[in-house]
């Protein structure tokens, strides 16, 4: 019995593989698809190094150009704060083209004439070029020198407090010596004026009035008449201008209270 079913099960496994054998070698009714090929791109240690140095030089050349451009538009920008600034000190109403030449004939004839002394050639161009400056072009010099104490100012508080007592210590040593001079002339004036009356009282000629001295002496009194007039006047109206500001300030503050 158990030779029986042995036999049946070799000749099952017998006839299975005939048929896989004869369906292997049977060729199939539709053709076969090709197969893909697939081609990888792998780059050699050569394309590497170069592709990292192309980067490289293309990241460094990208850099420099943006500083460059940097340097120009900060460059750009500079010219613009000049020319904005030089045209803000420039008066409108006041021509350069005739004033500057002024001032610089004025500038080289100072060197001209100080060729010889080191000193002089150190001073004199510089004195008479702001003298020249301030003379042929005063609304310039004054907005040059405006801007020159604003920097000072700023950049330089202690020079700038050093530069204004300067300015007070010159202006009030000016001022006296024009009250010294006029107090001079005034004293002169007046010892000539009694020199000349008593050369009238003693030969009883006209000077006076052949020098013009009662014109002038005239004309001088109705000049500070005027001037005391206007004087006057302007005194008033500053202080109907200061009344006016109190009362609206005492105004304001009723409104507060």
């Amino acid at each position: 019995m158990l030779r029986l079913l042995a036999s049946r099960r070799g000749l099952a496994l017998a006839a299975v593989a005939v048929g896989v054998h004869d369906a292997r070698d049977k060729l199939p009714i539709y053709p076969a698809p090709e197969p893909e090929v697939v081609l990888a791109d792998t780059p050699s240690e050569l394309e590497k190094q170069i592709g990292v140095a192309r980067r490289a030089v293309t990241g460094t050349y990208l850099d420099a150009h943006a500083r460059v451009q940097a340097v120009v538009s900060r460059w750009i920008g500079v010219e613009q704060a000049v020319e904005s600034r030089v045209k803000s000190l420039v008066a409108p109403d006041e021509p350069l083209t005739p004033g500057i030449l002024y001032v610089g004939v004025a500038t080289l004839t100072g060197s001209v004439l100080a060729r010889n002394r080191l000193f002089w050639r150190l001073t004199l161009p510089p004195t008479l070029f702001l003298l020249s400056l301030n003379h042929f072009l005063p609304k310039t010099s004054h907005n040059v020198s405006s801007y020159l104490g604003s920097l000072e100012d700023a950049y330089l508080p202690s020079l700038a407090e050093k530069h204004e007592i300067v300015k007070q210590h010159s202006a009030m040593t000016w001022e006296r010596v024009k009250d010294a001079t006029q107090n001079g002339r005034e004293s002169f004036s007046s010892g000539v004026a009694g020199l000349v009356g008593k050369v009238e009282e003693a030969t009883g000629l006209k000077l006076r009035e052949t020098l013009g001295w009662r014109e002038r002496a005239a004309a001088v009194e109705k000049q500070a008449k005027r001037e005391v007039s206007e004087t006057v006047v302007a005194i008033e109206e500053k202080a109907h201008e200061v009344r006016e500001v109190v009362e609206k300030k005492v105004e304001e503050t009723k409104r507060l209270v």
